[in-house]
């Protein structure tokens, strides 16, 4: 059983390496975020339209990944209920050849 022996210790050090490599690991830099209650420079109102048609096209785009996706739903379900069907008929032919 030197194989097996060999395989637990390789295991055991590989974990023990690994865990050591990530306990290493550099914390990421602090972010600094400004105060809610702080006020920064006012905006232009240009920005701010261009802000809100970008918002609306954002929403439009995710509007339209949510059909796709709502449509691709509904096909999955439909093929799974097919393969339902078709494990149905299988274990019934299973049944019926054992009882030839």
């Amino acid at each position: 059983m030197p194989t097996a022996r060999f395989a637990t210790s390789l295991v055991i050090l590989l974990a023990v390496f690994c865990g050591g490599a990530l306990a290493q690991q550099p914390t990421p830099p602090m972010v600094i975020v400004q105060a809610a209650g702080t006020t920064a420079a006012a905006a232009p109102a240009s920005a701010a339209a261009s802000s809100d048609s970008a918002v609306t096209a954002a929403i439009k785009s995710l509007e339209q990944s949510k059909a796709a996706n709502d449509a691709l739903l509904k096909k999955q379900e439909a093929t799974l209920q097919q393969l339902d069907e078709l494990q149905k008929a299988a274990e019934q032919l299973k049944v019926f050849s054992k009882r030839v």
